[in-house]
């Protein structure tokens, strides 16, 4: 399996996600449900914009740990492309109670809040994500969900 894996990923990381979920058939059908073979799964239909099958393997992987604030994180993404902002920010809402201290979530939050128009709430959980991870500093000033609050600090 390992080595379907790794030329899975590799096809993956050259945004060949055709030939990433080729290589991933390639696995014995008892390994398809992994958890390993449906992340990458999800990873891929991430890279192919594919957000009903995202959908799909991310509330898998919820299901199976639902400790982990990137699962929650995941199927937002999804919820969000495939359906509404708000629906997104109703899970991730739902996630913050469960994880307080996930910097991702607080951050999905603030993306979701200025694309939702809320400026204050935007600033405030995207500054808390900052301070509890400064790797989303450099991702807040090229994500292009946040290019309303920067706008909102012109003069």
């Amino acid at each position: 399996m390992h080595s379907e894996l790794n030329a899975s990923i590799g096809y993956l990381e050259l945004g060949m996600y055709v030939e990433a979920l080729d290589e991933l058939e390639r696995i014995q059908p008892e390994e398809w449900n992994s958890s390993t073979v449906l992340w990458l799964r999800l990873e891929i239909y991430r890279t192919a914009k594919n957000w009903n099958l995202m959908e799909v393997v991310a509330r898998e992987l919820l299901k199976r740990k639902p400790d982990d604030p990137d699962h929650w994180n995941d199927l937002a993404f999804s919820i969000r492309r495939k359906d509404s902002i708000k629906a997104a920010q109703t899970l991730l809402l739902e996630a913050l109670e469960k994880f307080p201290n996930d910097a991702t979530t607080r951050y999905n939050l603030g993306c979701y809040a200025c694309q939702l128009g809320d400026m204050e709430e935007a600033k405030k959980l995207v500054g808390e994500a900052i301070k509890m991870d400064s790797k989303f500093k450099l991702l807040a000033l090229d994500d292009e969900d946040l290019v309303e609050l920067w706008d909102s600090f012109k003069v």
